[in-house]
C-alpha cells in the first residue's frame, strides 16, 4: 500500500518513522508540505518523496493521511478534492467533524477520523478511531496499521465519543505532566536536589504505569495494596481526598470534552 501525508509536521514525521521501522519502504510514502525546509528534512532523514502541493502523482496512492492543523483543514481539503477517486482518507486533525470534512471534499466520505496523542512522538501513543459505514473493513484495518505505527488503537462506534477521547487521552498527557511537575516540586521543597526530584517523579510514573498495564488489576486495587493502615501513603491520599483532587480531575476532563465539542462547531462553520 502507498500512502501520502498531507502535512509533514511532528506527528506525521513520527508516523512515517514508525511505518519505516515496521518495514515499510520509504518509496511507498509521500509527503506534501508547503515548507521547503520541512520537505528537505523529510527527504534527508526519512528518504521519502516530497511535494510542495497536491498533484496527480502525489495523490495516486491507496491512502491519504490529512495531518495539517485543524485551522488549515478546509483549505487542504478543497485542494485535495479534485484528486480523489477511491483513496482512503485518514484525518488526525482534532475537532474536525466528518460531515464538515466531507462537505469540503465535495461529499467524499471514505474517511477514518483518528485522535492520536503526543506520546505518539515516542511511538508510545494511543489513538481513538472512528469510521462511518462507507469505510470497508479492509480500509479500517489499513487505518489501524498506520496509526499502530505510533502506538495502540481503540475503535469507537460513535463519532461524538471522540470528544471524550480528546479529553481523556488527547489532553491526558498534559494532566500527567502537571502531576509530575507537582511531585517534582514537592521533592525540591522537601530538600531534594532538583535533578534527583525529577528522576524520582519520572521513574515513579513510568514504573507505576508499567505495573498497572501489566498486572491486569484495577488501579484502585493496586492503590489499596500499596496503602498501609496508618502509613505515609494513607496520610498523603487522605490529603488528596480532602482537597477533592479526584473530583477536580473529573471536572477538568469534562471541561476538555465540552471545549472539544465547541471547537468542532467553530471549525465547521462556513
Amino acid at each position: 500500500m502507498k500512502v501520502t501525508f498531507i502535512g509533514g509536521g511532528n506527528m506525521a514525521s513520527a508516523m512515517i518513522g514508525g511505518l519505516v521501522k515496521q518495514g515499510w519502504s520509504p518509496d511507498a510514502i509521500r509527503v506534501v508540505d508547503v515548507l521547503k525546509a520541512a520537505r528537505q528534512a523529510l527527504e534527508r532523514d526519512l528518504k521519502v518523496r516530497t511535494y510542495a502541493q497536491v498533484d496527480a502523482e502525489a495523490s495516486q496512492v491507496e491512502c491519504i493521511v490529512l495531518a495539517v492543523k485543524p485551522q488549515q483543514m478546509r483549505e487542504a481539503a478543497r485542494a485535495l478534492k479534485a484528486h480523489l477517486s477511491k483513496q482512503l482518507l485518514v484525518t488526525i486533525a482534532a475537532g474536525i467533524r466528518l460531515d464538515d470534512l466531507a462537505r469540503w471534499l465535495g461529499g467524499y466520505r471514505r474517511i477514518v477520523r483518528a485522535m492520536p496523542n503526543t506520546p505518539a512522538l515516542a511511538r508510545a501513543g494511543v489513538s481513538g478511531l472512528y469510521a462511518p459505514a462507507a469505510v470497508a473493513a479492509a480500509e479500517r484495518a489499513a487505518a489501524e496499521k498506520i496509526l499502530g505505527a505510533v502506538g495502540s488503537t481503540v475503535w469507537f462506534e460513535r463519532e461524538e465519543d471522540l470528544d471524550a477521547v480528546t479529553a481523556v487521552s488527547g489532553s491526558g498527557p498534559a494532566y500527567v505532566f502537571y502531576f509530575i511537575e507537582a511531585l517534582e516540586r514537592a521533592g525540591v521543597e522537601l530538600g531534594l536536589p532538583a535533578a534527583a526530584a525529577r528522576k524520582l517523579a519520572l521513574e515513579t510514573f513510568a514504573g507505576a504505569v508499567k505495573l498497572a498495564a501489566g498486572s491486569g488489576e484495577p488501579p484502585a486495587r493496586l492503590r489499596e495494596r500499596v496503602t498501609s493502615k496508618g502509613g505515609t501513603t494513607e496520610r498523603a491520599l487522605g490529603s488528596l481526598e480532602a482537597a477533592g483532587v479526584a473530583d477536580a480531575i473529573v471536572r477538568a476532563v469534562r471541561a476538555a470534552a465540552e471545549r472539544s465539542r465547541e471547537l468542532g462547531e467553530e471549525l465547521g462553520r462556513d
